[in-house]
């Protein structure tokens, strides 16, 4: 009786032990994928198969934001839970995350995770010593020399900023759009992959960049799992990026089409396609279940330069908001509001809808209150706020509101109502919750709440004002 007993307390205790183990982390980004690009959000071309079984197996956020409307913005807001005008980010190769800055790479080492980043970095530059995509090797920008191996990753493999999304290492035509005049097709881009310092990658570059990011993330995680080590991986694709151009395999999925459509499409498709082989690999590995994935985009939909001041689909910029005002670099829906999806099969049920306000910020906030780590010993202000208590269905309205400012625009969400400005003009304000396209101004007839709004973004952006001035380190 007493052999069945220990038996019984021992399986007791492995039982606890499994449920106590702390989570895979998979943190993967789409580069200017709009709103309505995905399959599950009723693209009516799109074919995004992996993407709509990762919705439908786990929570689907209605409201999802990046905390920019251009990328590199939104990627420091991801990697440190804080607007990314508090570390000095203000656009696209501008500024880099600073070594005072704690990164999720480096809390999670904290619980022992090995860590990776795979694909785009667009957080500083990867060189010193070569001329290197925008801003690598020139003298007078070592000062951004920022690497992920800096910032607490284990193993990178990385690019300072785009590439093709087909041969990512040769100049595509000109018509793949994006690509400098100075450079000439079929030449080398530019721009390489670095694993660390002076190490650039030379092999296995041929083909659908999304693919050749996978090749380098799928055995990270097979090591992992090898030395039963938790891991961090975040993978930011280059896709749907200009300069887009795909395969034959996937252009024929679209042959209806216009040539631009073939491309544009195709692209999304191969980078879905790596989505679904990234969970098929987690389930032979057997830990899909106790692995946390999340899915987004860094901002809304590119627009050609062509008609940029439209809402529109031009060339080989073909991504959709579905009908919401604005693109990238608009602090408007459609230049914020992207694919949201949460999948975690055992903490997570299938079907579930999130429909608070949420963005790439509460990344941060949410993984360090899975992981048990106490932020406060940080000492600094973060804009985001934990995630389970919505995916739970614990709270349904949201606590800290979403604030923006880029360029001359400003922004500030308030569960459904929403402020919105430029510096040389009046603020606006809109009932998100009736009116998502933003198109009646409420700040005349609902001037309380107007004014309620302009205090909470007043204090946020002091707040902003002092972390920039180096108040937070």
């Amino acid at each position: 009786m007493k052999a069945v007993l220990s038996i019984f307390f021992i399986f007791i205790l492995t039982l606890a032990c499994q449920r106590e183990q702390p989570p895979n982390i998979i943190l993967i980004m789409a580069d200017d994928q709009g709103w309505g690009d995905v399959g599950y959000n009723g693209h009516p071309h799109l074919k995004t198969p992996h993407l709509d079984a990762m919705a439908q197996n786990g929570a689907v956020f209605t409201r999802f934001y990046s905390a920019g409307s251009v990328c590199s913005p939104t990627r420091a807001s991801v990697m440190t839970g804080r607007h990314p005008a508090r570390m000095g980010i203000c656009s696209a190769n501008c500024g880099h995350v600073k070594v005072q800055e704690i990164t999720l790479a480096e809390m999670v080492k904290e619980k022992g995770y090995r860590t990776g980043h795979f694909g785009k970095w667009h957080l500083g530059t990867l060189t010193r010593d070569i001329p290197d995509a925008n801003r690598g090797g020139k003298k007078q920008n070592e000062m951004h020399y920022a690497p992920p191996w800096n910032h607490g990753f284990d193993v990178s493999f990385v690019t300072e900023s785009k590439v093709p999304t087909w041969d990512p290492m040769i100049t595509p035509p000109q018509t793949a759009e994006d690509v400098k005049a100075t450079l000439l097709e079929g030449e080398p881009f530019g721009t390489s992959y670095w694993t660390g310092p002076g190490q650039r990658v030379t092999e296995n570059l041929e083909g659908d960049d999304s693919r050749v990011i996978m090749d380098r993330v799928i055995p990270f995680i097979e090591e992992s799992v090898a030395q039963n080590q938790a891991f961090l991986s975040i993978i930011w694709f280059h896709a749907p990026h200009l300069p887009v151009l795909t395969g034959e395999q996937y252009r024929s999925l679209y042959a209806e089409f216009s040539e631009n459509q073939q491309h544009y499409y195709g692209v999304i498709s191969a980078l879905d396609e790596q989505v679904g082989r990234l969970r098929d690999r987690l389930k032979t590995l057997g830990v899909s279940d106790n692995t946390l994935i999340f899915y987004t985009s860094d901002n809304g939909p590119e627009t050609s330069k062509e008609v940029r001041d439209k809402n529109i689909p031009h060339g080989r910029a073909q991504g959709i908001t579905k009908g919401l005002r604005g693109r990238k670099r608009s602090l408007h829906e459609g230049g914020i509001r992207v694919p949201g999806i949460v999948e975690w099969p055992a903490k997570i049920p299938s079907g579930t809808r999130v429909d608070a306000p949420c963005f790439t910020s509460d990344y941060f906030p949410t993984i360090a209150h899975i992981l048990e780590i106490d932020m406060e010993k940080y000492q600094r202000p973060y804009d985001g706020e934990n995630l389970t208590p919505y995916w739970n269905k614990k709270k349904l309205k949201r606590t800290k509101p979403l604030a923006y400012q880029f360029n001359k625009q400003f922004a500030l969400i308030d569960n459904d109502h929403k402020l919105y400005g430029v510096s040389d003009g009046g603020p606006q304000l809109y009932d998100l919750g009736q009116d998502t396209r933003e198109e009646n101004d409420l700040s005349t007839a609902q001037s309380k709440k107007l004014k309620a709004l302009e205090s909470l973004y007043r204090d946020w952006n002091l707040s902003v004002q002092n972390s920039n001035a180096g108040g937070d380190y």
